[in-house]
């Protein structure tokens, strides 16, 4: 039960809206929210389709802003009013304002091409050992330095006067606030992981300039309060305040995990899989950055240690390619019948960039078994078995490696978002780390999202571990134990494939 802090404020209950924005639909997420009550449901759904315009691939950031208007509409009259929104989205994208606070385009999706383009340029005014050093992020092509560096000499760029990550540019056009929060802020590359604030000298030797960068924001501060002219068009009766919550969705997901102690590894599974610990320091070795691990800033001044796995999108570009090819594409009839599929008959490297863009992943993945001599999957559930397998091949490997790297004891497995659901990869999963996983809950970044409002609102009090502990006596989990004896099968098939 939580209690209140000596001297915090502890008011009743609060009624909480939570904007969850994910790769392929964002969703509004209604809660009640209370010391001894944490009541969460989906209020609306939309799809967010990324579209293809003169070669670019873009996000439709107004269908969304659309979505987020229809279902701040739809929590204000499930719950009556509301104490509170909060935003959270996917990292590195943004969007370029000019001078008068005008949109300059739509952002452009992390899977477009471009932005690897500008990679060895940036390494040529910064070495990659030297930006690790700075902004402790894993190497990713399409991480917002190298999209702001791909960017530098376009008529966009140089009108833009203003850059802001998703979720701050949405909370913008609701309010009228311009920041940068903090969590988000720091997939750019260009924060500083140590000291947590924008990095000067590393953003003047990439020539950027200085005034794109807002003001940084902390999870828990209040942004503003809905305009005037959003409380019309949703019919919700102000003032309601728009809190900055950790608006990255891991760090929401991170908070949103129902851990006992610090001795945890987590996985945030979803299109991405987000596979780390909880520290209180970044690690900035030269070791740590050779196995592509990433320091992202958490609540609470706390780091996620991490590496990026590819995650659930090789089973959704799968399950999209069978059904436009009008294949079976039941979810749950295609995991059950993976499940009778003998272990490791294929495994690939989810993280192998062929896997990045959109695209026909059955024939990409049976292309990369026939190139590695395997054969390759001769059937839908074949292929479900190898994504599963691969999958939980690689959370096996980043989970001891960040336990390695960090010196974090690691005694128990969060895996939480979507991927929970999926019965067959959890116990996978618990086979492959050879520890027990804790399945759920599936909307740990909606409900970390609502916990940092409630928490700024006077209706809850305390640190992670008050947070953490309302979940345990309010959410359910699903318990998986490793299956005796499978060691030995998964560090067969670790050392049968090189990653």
């Amino acid at each position: 039960m939580l209690v209140a802090a000596r001297g915090g404020r502890v008011s009743g209950e609060g009624t909480f809206a939570a904007v969850d924005l994910g790769a392929s639909s964002g969703r509004v997420m209604a809660a009640r929210v209370g010391p001894q009550r944490l009541d969460l449901h989906e209020v609306h759904r939309f799809p967010n389709r990324p579209v293809r315009t003169a070669g670019t691939l873009h996000w439709d950031v107004l269908a969304l802003y659309g979505g987020i208007l229809d279902g701040l509409r739809a929590a204000g009259r499930d719950l009556g009013r509301l104490d509170g929104v909060g935003i959270d989205s996917w990292a590195v994208d943004h969007g370029l304002l000019d001078a008068d606070g005008a949109l300059l385009g739509n952002p452009v999706h992390y899977r477009d091409t471009r932005h690897a383009t500008a990679v060895p340029a940036v390494h040529a005014a910064v070495p990659p050992e030297e930006l690790y050093r700075i902004s402790g992020l894993q190497h990713l092509p399409f991480n917002t330095v190298f999209q702001l560096a791909a960017a530098r000499g376009s008529a966009q760029l140089d009108a833009a006067r203003t850059s802001l990550l998703v979720p701050d540019l949405l909370a913008h056009w609701l309010t009228g606030a311009v920041g940068a929060e903090v969590t988000n802020a720091s997939t750019t590359g260009l924060l500083d992981a140590t000291t947590r604030e924008w990095a000067w000298p590393l953003i003047d030797r990439l020539q950027l300039p200085r005034g794109l960068f807002a003001p940084l924001r902390q999870p828990g501060e209040r942004l503003g309060e809905l305009r005037d002219d959003v409380l019309a068009e949703t019919g919700l009766t102000g003032p309601v305040p728009l809190t900055a919550v950790g608006s990255h969705d891991t760090a929401s997901a991170v908070v949103g995990v129902p851990a006992t102690s610090d001795r945890f590894a987590y996985i945030s599974c979803g299109t991405w899989s987000l596979v780390g610990v909880e520290l209180g320091k970044p690690v900035l070795t030269e070791e740590s950055r050779s196995a592509g691990f990433t320091n992202e800033l958490g609540v609470d001044g706390t780091v996620r240690y991490l590496r990026n796995v590819m995650g659930l999108w090789l089973l959704q570009e799968s399950l999209r390619t069978w059904a436009a090819a009008g294949l079976p594409a039941d979810l749950s009839e295609l995991i059950a019948a993976a499940a009778n599929v003998p272990a490791f008959t294929a495994l690939v490297d989810p993280d192998d960039p062929r896997f990045l863009p959109p695209g026909d992943m059955p024939a990409r993945i049976a292309a990369v078994c026939a190139e590695t001599r395997q054969t390759p999957p001769q059937s839908q559930a074949e292929t479900v078995r190898c994504i599963l397998d691969s999958l939980a091949l690689a959370y096996r490997r980043t989970v001891r490696r960040a336990a390695e790297l960090s010196g974090r004891d690691v005694e128990v497995v969060h895996l939480v978002g979507g991927g929970a659901r999926n019965t067959l990869l959890c116990q996978l999963t618990a086979d492959a780390c050879g520890l027990p996983v804790l399945a759920g809950p599936v909307e740990a970044a909606a409900l970390g999202n609502v916990l940092v409002q409630a928490r700024a609102g006077g209706v809850l009090s305390g640190g992670l571990g008050e947070l953490r502990a309302l979940l345990r006596s309010t959410q359910d989990v699903r318990l998986h134990m490793p299956m005796p004896g499978a060691e030995p099968a998964w560090q067969a098939a670790e050392q049968r494939v090189r990653w």
